[in-house]
């Protein structure tokens, strides 16, 4: 998969532009806070209709405006696609190939991207929500069956916690019992399909880490749960565990059980990484499970996605850059940095220069 263009209007710091890219080593460089990030974050949301940088799409618009656009045309082994998307202060519209899509599952996938930065770190040293989040974005960009049970669950998880607050005690407890049999399916699905990902994942980043360490760490992945192999059963058993929580629940306010609460467990040389890795393994551990993401992409469709690095370069020693360089030199890379000379080491490169916003031409 190569993207070959991208337009951005009125989006973060850009009012009009358009960028050219080159299959294999395209740079962004310029100064800090000139645009090389928002660049990238409009390529990444193109292809999972989200950022990671904000919660709000509202914030994607440029200062004093009250909407934005972007759009790109990438070249799949399918044929060719464009996808826009038009953000507005309340609402957003999605369009495939011209036309207007309802569903995210309908958007997301078909372009795919692999999104990594220093922030990433937040995948090993955070809490649960940064690692599912991780991997809701990535499953989601390879199954929509996955998407749209994700969005199922959480709209249906919505309303069982909006009735967890309400004072009427006997009707929640009346009313409970519906919604807890629709979100075990749909929970089911979900931890399903998690299972199944991280089981080829597992061994992909453990190799990545392999060949980023020179085999000095291993690094381990597993879930931090356990449930049946059969979905009728994981069904059977998380309706008894919602049931069982019901009073608990009532308490709190919220559905204190279930996928949205699971967790990954990332270790090194069987340590957990949260608690013990440094700063520079937590960094590696991270970028190795972002190029075993790289690889899956690349089974499932049959191509390799896009991969944007942004300001990773400055964050890795020498060796790991050089070896970086070499893992990605057969796939479209979006790299941002404030030096390229620093970072290229021979490699071969489309250089995009920004300053302010706009491509210094």
């Amino acid at each position: 998969m190569v993207i070959k263009n991208l337009t951005l209007h009125n989006f973060r710091n850009y009012e009009e532009e358009a960028f050219v890219f080159e299959p294999g080593l395209n740079i962004l460089t310029g100064r800090n806070a000139q645009g090389k990030t928002n660049c990238a974050e409009a390529v990444f949301y193109l292809c999972t209709g989200t950022s990671l940088r904000i919660r709000h799409d509202r914030q994607l618009i440029r200062h004093g405006e009250t909407s934005a656009r972007i759009a790109a045309t990438a070249s799949t082994r399918f044929g060719e696609v464009s996808l826009a998307a038009v953000i507005c202060e309340n609402k957003r519209e999605l369009y495939v190939n011209g036309n207007k899509v309802t569903r995210a599952a309908d958007f997301v996938g078909n372009m795919n991207s692999v999104f990594f930065s220093p922030g990433e770190l937040r995948l090993i040293q955070d809490g649960p929500d940064e690692r599912r989040r991780f991997l809701n974005l990535s499953i989601s960009q390879t199954s929509r069956e996955y998407c749209t049970a994700l969005a199922r669950y959480q709209r249906i998880l919505d309303q069982r916690n909006n009735l967890l607050k309400e004072r009427d005690v006997s009707l929640v407890l009346e009313t409970l019992p519906v919604w807890d049999e629709q979100l075990a399916v749909y929970a089911a699905r979900i931890i399903r399909h998690r299972r199944s990902y991280l089981a080829r994942l597992s061994p992909l980043a453990r190799d990545a880490h392999a060949f980023l360490t020179d085999g000095a760490e291993e690094l381990g992945l597993e879930m931090d749960g356990t449930y049946p192999e059969n979905e009728d059963e994981i069904v059977k058993k998380l309706t008894g565990q919602f049931a069982a929580a019901r009073e608990r629940d009532l308490r709190l306010g919220f559905t204190s059980v279930g996928p949205h609460r699971d967790d990954i467990r990332i270790s090194i040389d069987g340590a957990d990484a949260r608690g013990f890795a440094s700063q520079g393994q937590a960094r590696t551990a991270a970028l190795s499970l972002k190029l075993a993401e790289t690889e899956i992409f690349r089974e499932f469709s049959g191509e390799a996605p896009v991969l944007i690095l942004d300001d990773v370069m400055s964050e890795l020693d020498l060796p790991r850059r050089k070896k970086l360089l070499e893992r990605v030199k057969d796939i479209q890379c979006i790299l941002t940095c404030t030096h390229a000379e620093r970072v290229l080491y021979g490699a071969e490169c489309y250089k995009i220069r920004i300053r302010e916003g706009k491509i210094v031409r």
